[in-house]
């Protein structure tokens, strides 16, 4: 599947939930901040000391935002993490700093069989279990505390979306063999998040 047989994806409102869901619109939040290494394929870690990734980011990484008096702020652990679209729950796996989430979406305007979102570096809500339906802007996870040894990592949240074929068995998904997967195709979630806070 190459870029131009890619589905159109509607925007979701993810943005407002994660305000509504943490009361960061007390704080004032305004809009997402970026570091060139949170972004969609991005080579390098925005991290520690920037050291460049084992392969290009899949995803898009939330932590900092600014607020109505132009102050940065970030997430922290206590950080509600939302779904962006209906769907089910159908894999959660270990990630590098807690477990990602990854829910299975079934767009009614789309011929591609299976849109899907993870939602990684978290703490799962409790009753999550693969399976559960979920509607968009429900409550799965929060944000994990990075170890003593990632000191040098602030909690954020990874977001992924992609597209996946049928042939794809979601048991045998892994983050270290997903990048291998020709019947995957990874799309930039900074297209459907909404980066600022719509009132």
């Amino acid at each position: 599947m190459d870029a131009s047989e890619t589905p159109f994806l509607k925007k979701s409102r993810f943005t407002q939930f994660v305000v509504r869901e943490n009361a960061l619109d007390k704080l004032g939040f305004q809009e997402w901040i970026f570091y060139p290494g949170m972004l969609f394929n991005a080579m390098d870690k925005w991290w520690s000391n920037q050291e460049k990734r084992d392969k290009p980011h899949e995803g898009l990484d939330l932590c900092f935002y600014r607020d109505c008096e132009d102050k940065m702020l970030r997430l922290d652990e206590k950080t509600k993490i939302p779904v962006l679209y209906d769907g089910t729950v159908v894999r959660v796996m270990d990630d590098f700093i807690g477990k990602s989430v990854m829910v299975e979406h079934r767009p009614l305007d789309s011929d591609y069989p299976r849109l899907c979102t993870i939602y990684g570096h978290t703490n799962l809500s409790n009753g999550l279990h693969v399976g559960r339906i979920v509607k968009a802007g429900d409550i799965v996870a929060n944000l994990a505390r990075p170890n003593k040894s990632q000191r040098n990592i602030p909690p954020h949240l990874h977001i992924s979306v992609g597209w996946i074929s049928q042939n794809i068995s979601y048991e045998n998904l892994y983050w270290e063999t997903m990048d291998t997967l020709k019947e995957l195709r990874w799309v930039d979630p900074l297209g459907v998040i909404r980066r600022h806070f719509l009132q």
